[in-house]
């Protein structure tokens, strides 16, 4: 197996978990809370908040899964789906800057002081930005190590 099937198959497999966590909680799941306060605090850092509804948790579902197949296709194993070749990159290293600015935010003390005390705060550290950042890694890897798998029109 080579390298590029490797970090290719870690990503869309933690992208794909990460897309049905969300839609999970979007249609009402509260793991890993007790009930929708516990998870607004453990999963956004609001104290007494709520969680995004359906809608928002659909979104950002659909767009974990469209990065996922932005991975598959730079992988090559997603087909040509006759997009240009533009589209393909610019959702690409879109998405790999989402990830990055993510995980480097949640470091910046400033951005995070409205989850102090709560259990995302925390989560936050060792987790979530950790996550992030080695998603964008790993895009990153895969980026240099591979070529795009479509041609341009």
């Amino acid at each position: 197996m080579t390298a590029s099937a490797i970090t290719a198959g870690l990503l869309v497999a933690v992208l794909t978990a990460l897309s049905a966590l969300h839609a999970y909680w979007g249609l009402g799941g509260v793991w890993p809370g007790t009930d929708p306060a516990s998870l607004a605090e453990t999963v956004v850092g609001t104290r007494g908040g709520r969680m995004p509804g359906l809608i928002p948790c659909l979104v950002v579902s659909a767009c974990l899964t469209a990065v996922a197949v932005f991975v598959g296709w730079r992988a090559g194993i997603v087909p040509d789906l006759k997009l240009p070749l533009w589209l393909w990159t610019a959702g690409y290293g879109g998405a790999l800057a989402v990830f990055a600015a993510r995980g480097i935010a949640g470091f910046v003390p400033s951005l995070v002081r409205y989850s102090e005390g709560t259990p995302f705060h925390r989560l936050n550290t060792v987790l979530y930005s950790p996550l992030c950042i080695a998603i964008a890694a790993g895009m990153i890897a895969l980026w240099w190590i591979t070529r795009p798998a479509v041609s341009a029109p």
